[in-house]
């Protein structure tokens, strides 16, 4: 191979510089069948023919290293990644040293053969071309002078250091997915087609990527999740119609969403929607309705995702989407209002009546999943049609700086007020310097919200646990017990007007030093709980009861205590996949099955503080839970029952044997 002259500037610099590398390899290449020459000759002229040719390079070379591993089988007829996978399972079995770097490298140059030749041909560019050729020199280096031993034809320039690469930032990348529930899962198919795609071009870029793949789940693991997603600079979640069903990725995410809030905007989210548009559901919506995404439709935006993540990653203040977002309507979350499978229960129209008698104080407690958010939204719609004005705060949706200090939360839940009901006067309008926040803001609302309308006002504030951790909380608390006070001073004024419909889930009175000055005891108090196993039943029957007998239901009823979450789950799943109880049980506890998200959550939740792993465990050896905050957080977060520390148990029976398999 000679050097090419048809080149100028950068792009003759670079190539003079690939061709010193690959020249002392090219006999070698010949050997197997190759021709560099090829590669070179079209760099410029025709990009998508180089490629093509490297891939073919690599190929030989993949026949090579099959035949002297002895692999079984003719290695012809079979593609790169086929190749690959049999020659690194061997290479593993055998302990031959192979890098990592050379298995992502061969994936690239595979890659970026399929878009040159079939997916982008039109699309594909010198610098392409050029890319694939540097990694080409790479693995024909590591095959044949480091696995081989093969001496170069020419030992000077074989010895001249390899160019120096160019300088870019080493970023850790954490990609969130679900995993597929089985091969016929056709959109979890799709996520990993996703997944690998980047995983290959990131590595490949020369950045660390960490996927929850090859961990063994347990204990160990839920704190490297943590840990991992903490400490990256990018965090990737995949979003498609079924992963954002996911009770894990949801909870991953929401890990990136702090850590992000609590290390000054790292790591940065930025989300992959998968053949999807849709509405995300609530918790999840909370955290990524305001972010950006990049879109994949299918393979042909392999290399458009490619290039938006490189310009994010060169421009971290950017906007990483190339495309609107879409809102289309998408189950998911807080059961939608005229969906056939919510389930009434007796607390709903005590709810309702309450706020038909304009209540002051409603207090809506139940642990997590248990539809909350469900019944609220039901109530609100309600409220509306009887000519109540209705505000909503998503205390989830507050960010670091609308919690540093009550002086930005309550200019925050005023701001939002406003905009829900159109309003001329925002707080910061009207606040005063000589007054206080707490000042300001009643003076706020009791001027600009309540007495300049008639009509009643239900403000309902969903998450409400989120202000119990602020160092302002039992402040803000007492300003609401304020409002009742006054009610009762003055049964004519504009506080008449206003129902405070509260939704928590933790026990208030661990975080509120003076419980006089709490909403937590003077209002109207509901709590939900688990279906009944007639609701069950009744639910089981809307799915098309897929549980056909009474045993069976029972049989059901204990693996999953009734809890709602689990039992929509779980009666859908039934549906869909055509389960019966006894596979149901059989793998309903594993981490691939059916509930394997939701339990990995919970699993990771538990891990990152020992105090409550250690109270698992003592709970599942059958003995009382040692300590009584902890039993108040477990039991709000739906993993204990039980009304005291010796009547505590798990939830049910499925996370009694998930539990105990991954914490004794």
């Amino acid at each position: 191979m000679k050097p090419n002259g048809n080149f100028h500037g950068p792009l003759m610099s670079q190539l003079a510089e690939i061709e010193a590398r690959l020249l002392p390899m090219e006999p070698l290449i010949d050997k197997l069948g190759g021709d560099l020459s090829q590669s070179i000759k079209h760099v410029e002229s025709v990009p998508t023919e180089a490629c093509n040719n490297n891939g073919k390079i690599v190929q030989e070379l993949l026949y090579d290293f099959w035949r002297r591993l002895e692999i079984k089988g003719s290695p012809h007829h079979k593609n790169i990644e086929e190749l690959l996978t049999q020659v690194r399972r061997v290479v593993e079995e055998r302990g031959i040293e192979m890098p990592r770097r050379i298995y992502d490298k061969i994936r690239s140059i595979q890659a970026t053969r399929n878009r040159a030749t079939h997916l982008a041909p039109e699309e594909t560019t010198v610098d392409d071309a050029i890319e694939s050729m540097k990694q080409l020199g790479d693995i024909a280096a590591w095959y044949f002078f480091k696995y081989l031993g093969e001496a170069p034809s020419d030992p000077v320039e074989a010895a001249q250091p390899e160019p120096a690469p160019v300088a870019q930032a080493v970023l850790r990348i954490a990609i969130l997915y679900k995993r597929k529930a089985s091969d016929e899962d056709v959109i979890g198919r799709q996520d990993e087609q996703v997944l690998h795609w980047l995983e290959t071009q990131f590595r490949a870029a020369g950045h660390s990527v960490f996927i929850d793949r090859h961990l063994v789940i347990g204990e160990q693991w839920a704190k490297e999740i943590a840990r991992q997603i903490k400490e990256s600079d990018v965090v990737v979640p995949l979003l498609s119609e079924k992963s954002i069903e996911s009770d894990m990725l949801s909870y991953e995410v929401k890990l990136a969403h702090e850590a992000r809030q609590a290390q000054q905007g790292k790591p940065r989210l930025l989300p992959v929607r998968v053949k999807f548009a849709g509405k995300l559901p609530g918790e999840m919506a909370a955290i990524m309705d305001s972010l950006q995404y990049f879109l994949w439709e299918g393979p042909q935006d392999n290399q458009r995702l490619i290039d938006n993540f490189s310009r994010a990653f060169l421009n971290p203040s950017s906007s990483p989407a190339d495309s609107p977002r879409l809102k289309l309507e998408q189950e998911g979350g807080a059961v939608p209002l005229d969906s056939q499978f919510y389930v009434v229960r007796p607390v709903d129209n005590e709810f309702y009546q309450a706020i038909g008698r304009r209540d002051s104080i409603l207090l809506l407690k139940g642990a997590r999943q248990m539809g909350k958010t469900s019944l609220l939204s039901r109530a609100l719609e309600q409220a509306r049609g009887s000519g109540f004005r209705v505000a909503i705060t998503d205390f989830q949706k507050l960010d670091a700086a609308q919690l540093e200090s009550v002086e930005s939360f309550l200019q925050a839940l005023g701001a939002m007020i406003a905009v829900q009901l159109d309003l001329e006067a925002f707080p910061q309008d009207v606040w005063k310097r000589q007054l206080g926040a707490k000042e300001n803001f009643e003076r706020y609302l009791r001027r600009e919200v309540l007495a300049k309308a008639e009509s009643p006002l239900v403000w309902a504030m969903d998450e409400v646990d989120r202000l119990f951790a602020c160092p302002f909380g039992s402040d803000v608390c007492g300003l609401f017990r304020s409002w009742w006070n006054a009610r009762a001073y003055e049964p004519s004024g504009p506080w008449f007007r206003l129902t405070l419909a509260i939704v928590y889930a933790t026990e208030a009175h661990l975080f509120i030093t003076d419980m006089n000055q709490s909403p937590f005891n003077v209002g109207t108090r509901f709590e939900l709980g688990d279906f009944t196993f007639e609701q069950v039943a009744d639910l089981n029957a809307r799915y098309g009861s897929p549980l056909t007998d009474e045993p069976k239901r029972s049989r059901f009823f204990r693996l999953i205590g009734g809890q709602p979450y689990l039992t929509r789950r779980g009666l859908r799943e039934m549906a869909d996949r055509k389960l019966d109880i006894n596979a149901l049980e059989e793998i309903g506890d594993r981490d691939e099955g059916p509930f394997g998200d939701h339990l990995r959550r919970i699993l990771v939740a538990i891990s990152e503080h020992e105090e409550m792993a250690n109270a698992i465990r003592e709970v599942l050896r059958g003995k009382p839970c040692p300590d009584q905050s902890v039993f108040y957080r477990l039991r709000s977060g739906g993993i204990l029952s039980g009304e005291s520390l010796r009547d505590a148990r798990l939830r049910c029976q499925l996370y009694a044997n998930y539990l105990e398999r991954h914490l004794l």
